[in-house]
């Protein structure tokens, strides 16, 4: 059984072989991350692995520039970002308009649903309509708080944050539920064995992309890496990337329009994932490591 694995701190430059005699010389694009959101960014066998990694090694060897890995808490990526310790982030980052007003974004490259999780024995929660008067964890500084903070009866919801081991709460019954995006949710549930269950479909759409500072250097490093999310679309390396660590494609990749926008199938991110939880649910929970 894989381990979640929470937030931790170590640097990691990749860049090896052909990639490295390419770009050399070259700066490196400083990618931070949590380091612990399986199955897009964790730490297995003291390496970092996941959908991201992946992913931004991809853009690395199409623009011909090493990758800087930076790993930290989720709570400080954002601040990191600004401050110019790190280039951008690469840890499934929602476009929302209070991001936008700070932040310039690639196109989306992943394109998801929030998802209520709870507990396999719990009856009461079978939807997001039915969080009201529950408690219900987010992790601390996700988009995931926001969409629960603009819901009708938010005042009704006892939201609480987390660093991490949110899954594992909700599992043993300290808190209600907890909102993540479908697919993470779905896996999660697969590899940990914790005994938990979707809450129904997903109740907003979700787009993911990587954010830069909003100035002359971020937004010319966007569009670098923008160019090369289009590339990796077009030959369906992202594709690729997202069957290896989801099990489908979630990246937009085949519904890619002139503007760099996509047209997302959050019915299919949704079909696959149920599967997925049928699937982990069909199969006897391994005993906890």
């Amino acid at each position: 059984m894989r381990k979640l694995v929470g937030p931790i701190v170590l640097g990691l430059l990749v860049g090896t072989g052909a990639l490295a005699q390419e770009a050399a010389g070259q700066e490196p694009i400083r990618v931070g991350m949590s380091g612990g959101y399986f199955p897009f960014t964790f730490v297995e066998q003291d390496q970092l692995q996941g959908f991201e990694v992946d992913f931004m090694n991809a853009v690395g060897q199409e623009i011909g520039r090493p990758i800087e890995f930076v790993t930290m808490s989720f709570s400080g990526l954002i601040g990191a970002l600004q401050s110019g310790r790190i280039d951008t982030v690469a840890n499934q980052i929602t476009i929302t308009p209070e991001r936008e007003q700070t932040f310039v974004f690639t196109q989306p490259y992943v394109i998801d649903g929030a998802q209520v999780v709870t507990a396999a024995d719990n009856t009461e929660i079978n939807g997001v309509e039915d969080l009201k008067g529950h408690s219900v964890a987010v992790n601390l500084g996700s988009n995931f708080e926001q969409l629960l903070r603009e819901l009708p009866y938010a005042d009704q919801i006892d939201i609480r944050t987390y660093e991490s081991n949110l899954e594992q709460d909700t599992a043993l019954g300290r808190v209600d539920a907890f909102v993540m995006d479908r697919v993470s949710s779905a896996t999660t549930i697969k590899e940990s064995g914790l005994p938990l269950r979707l809450a129904g479909e997903p109740f907003s759409e979700i787009r993911n992309a990587l954010p830069f500072r909003n100035d002359e250097e971020g937004v010319a490093l966007r569009d670098e890496v923008d160019a090369a999310i289009t590339t990796l679309k077009e030959n369906g390396t992202l594709s690729q990337i997202s069957e290896k660590w989801l099990g489908l494609d979630v990246t937009g990749s085949s519904g890619a329009t002139d503007d760099g926008t996509t047209q997302g199938e959050p019915a299919e991110v949704g079909a696959r994932a149920a599967e997925t939880q049928a699937g982990a649910e069909a199969t006897e929970a391994a005993p906890a490591e």
